[in-house]
Parts: structure tokens; sequence; C-alpha cells
């Protein structure tokens, strides 16, 4: 199935679908750490030892295929094609394919029978590439709809929703728009733990059900009885039913690195999100207000270059930080052999932008916090575990980049063991 991203409701599709029994397969983007994040079996993250057996595997087969040089597939389109080629070759019941931008003319895109697709909530983003209006990017996300099968969706702005309707009807691609999550009911009395209780997260499990029964339904075709409910463990229809105990397990246990992430170290307590829209960003504020009450809250902060850094740090100014630190994407002052995220745009570009964000933040936003910049995150992790100070343990949150939580993640947890099912 194709997944318009966002990560989070792919991560609990794979996850529900898995704890159902079914090989999984799950192709996501980007990667935080290293690139072979981007490829799981069964939860897991693939071994380098697969990754270059497979890798180049498929680069020797595109290369002898090849009828003029340079016609190699670029650097997503593929690991794209190695991430097929292994669902493939390791015979997965289902692939949950994650969007990279856009839909249209995605790489992930050449999939043309496709049982099952979801569109999550629509916002501003990428609009160098799909459009500055709703109704441009609505277009082009809902090109990964096909004829004849199932699209899922969650309540999208007027503007963006006709266009989806629009573009459903043309294909007579039945659309539907998923239920609030307060609207299922559970087999048992027990209720599925989701591990963010947040109104986003919510929208995006609902999302996340339907999807994944959807594909069980279609896969078993229960023909035979198409009243409203769940018989062994499957919707039969696309009406709010009760949950079995397998997808309340699925929700509860997904683990999806970088988005309301939180890790203990023994000098700080880290709250990763690599939230880089307005609408995000919001959300992100939320949820680290409603889950810590230190007095010592500190933030660090960087986004690319593309990104309005002051729309992304007002939801941010209300949170009361004592520090705030405007840092470089990147682990490092030397270049981390070891992370695949390292940017090759030059030190000092970096540092400018940073530079420019502490302007935004104390002239703009007018607050008050304690201002630094950095080169690498590192340092800044340094600062912060010697100058903890009287107000006991630092709340750090870690926001606006995906590229600077996984710089972030590269240290606090370089071998991905608190990241992913192990």
């Amino acid at each position: 199935m194709l997944l318009e991203p966002k990560g989070s409701t792919s991560a609990m599709c794979e996850s529900i679908l898995r704890h159902h029994g079914f090989r999984t397969g799950f192709y996501s983007s980007p990667h935080l750490v290293a690139v072979r994040e981007r490829v799981r079996l069964d939860g897991r993250v693939i071994s380098e030892d697969m990754f270059a057996k497979y890798f180049h595997d498929v680069h020797q087969r595109l290369e002898d295929t090849q009828k003029f040089e340079g016609d190699m597939p670029k650097y997503f389109a593929f690991l794209t094609v190695m991430a097929y080629n292994i669902f493939l070759k390791e015979k997965v019941d289902v692939a949950i394919v994650e969007v990279g931008i856009g839909g249209l003319v995605d790489y992930t895109n050449i999939l043309r029978k496709v049982p099952v697709v979801g569109i999550t909530a629509l916002g501003l983003d990428h609009t160098s590439i799909l459009g500055n209006t709703l109704q441009e990017i609505a277009a082009s996300k809902a090109g990964i709809m096909k004829r004849g099968c199932e699209a899922y969706t969650v309540q999208q702005p007027n503007e963006a929703m006709d266009v989806l309707i629009q573009y459903a009807d043309s294909l007579k691609c039945p659309l539907t728009v998923v239920p609030d999550y307060d609207l299922y009911s559970f087999e048992t009395s027990q209720k599925a733990r989701l591990p963010v209780e947040l109104t986003a997260y919510r929208t995006n499990a609902s999302l996340a059900i339907q999807l994944a029964h959807a594909w069980m339904r279609k896969k078993h075709e229960n023909k035979k009885n198409s009243m409203n409910g769940v018989h062994n463990g499957l919707i039969t229809s696309k009406m709010v039913v009760e949950l079995p105990p397998s997808t309340c397990q699925g929700l509860g246990k997904c683990q999806w690195p970088g988005r309301y992430q939180v890790i203990n170290a023994d000098y700080a307590k880290f709250y990763l999100d690599g939230a880089h829209t307005k609408e995000s960003m919001e959300i992100c504020a939320q949820w680290f207000s409603d889950n810590n009450r230190s007095p010592n809250r500190i933030l660090l902060f960087s986004a690319t270059g593309d990104r309005n850094a002051e729309v992304l740090l007002q939801p941010l100014k209300c949170l009361n930080f004592t520090k705030v630190y405007f840092v470089t994407p990147t682990a490092y002052k030397e270049t981390n052999q070891n992370n695949d995220n390292y940017s090759l745009v030059e030190q000092e570009e970096l540092i400018s932008r940073c530079k420019a964000y502490k302007q935004i933040w104390n002239k703009t936003l007018r607050s008050t916090s304690e201002v630094a910049v950095m080169e690498c995150v590192s340092s800044a992790l340094v600062n912060i575990k010697q100058t903890q100070g009287a107000l006991g343990t630092p709340s750090v949150l870690i926001t606006g980049s995906l590229h600077l939580v996984g710089a972030a993640l590269s240290i606090l947890d370089p071998c991905l063991n608190k990241s992913y099912c192990s």
C-alpha cells in the first residue's frame, strides 16, 4: 500500500499488520542516522550486511542493462528500486511504502496496482516543488490514487478535500474519510494505549487502522458477511467497528524514531521531534508542554534553508526556555563518517543561518531566554552537561529539522538500540 507521508501513520499501519501475523516490509524516508533505516523487515531495520548485499546486486543489474552512460537512477530512485527488490526477494506479505515528496511524480509511485492508499493531513509543505496553494498540493498528493484501489484520508480543509474528491471520482476510486479515534470500540475492556495522546496522533492512528484493515479485508475477501463487525480479527466493512486485540497491540507498541521520542540520559531528558512545518511545530510545542513540568527547559533548534524560521519558532516562544541553542544540523565539528546525513553545505552558511535564528528569537519574538549559537550538536550537549545549575536536570527539546534530530540521535543512540524494535 502507498501512504502519502506522515511516517507515524505508516509506522502504525506496519505495526498493526505485523501484530496480525503478516510479514511486513516498510519503506520510509528520510533516514535519521543510517541509510539502511529506510528499509525494515518485520519492524526491524535491515542489517548492514543485507543492505550491502542488495545494494551491490541491484547496482550491478542496473549497470548491466543501462543503454547510455548516466542512465543509472539517482539516490532516492535507486533506494526505492532496491527496497522493492528486497521486499520481493524476502517474500513479504505486504509492503507499506511512505511516499517521498508529493505523490503524482514521486519515485515510489511507479506501482500501478495498489490495493489501498492513504493521504494524511495536508498543509503548505515543500511549496517550491508541489505548489503554493493547498489545491496544488492536494492535486500532487492525489496522484497516488489508482483505479480500483481504496483510498482513505482524514478531514481536510475544504479546498483540499474538493480536489481529492474530484480526483477520486475521475478514477472511480472510492475515497473514505476515517472516523474520529474516539468513536472506536474495543473487543476487550482495555482500550488501545497510544504512545502519544495528541489529537494529531490519534487522527493518524485512525487512518492507520482503516488502511491496515482495508488491506486485510481485501486480501481475505470475506464476502460472506457484509455486516459491520470484526470476524477473525478482520474488519468486514468500512464502518466504525470494535477493534481486535492485535490491532490495539500494534498501535500501543509502535515505535517511530525522531517523532515524539523521549530519551533519558544521565544529565538530561531529551525530547526529539522532527517537526518542520507550522502545523507540526504547534503540535510539538503542545506535546513538550504536556509532558514535562521542569523549570529547566532547553531548546536545540535548526531548520533547513527553505523554511520560514520565524513561523517555526513562533509556537515555541511560550514554552519558557531557560536557554536556547541555535545549532547546525551536524553531529560533530568534523565530518562524522558514520552519519549518512552529513550536509555538504558549507559550515559557514549553516552558522550564518543560526545567527539569523538568534536575531529572530531575540528581536522579533522578544524572548528573554539566554541564547547561544553552536557549530554542532555535540558542542551543545557538552555545554548542557557542564552547566546544569540549580534548576536541576534539564528537559531538552530538539526540533525544527529531521536532519538535526538525526544528528542528535547519532550521539544519543548511535546504534539505534533505543529507537527501533529489536
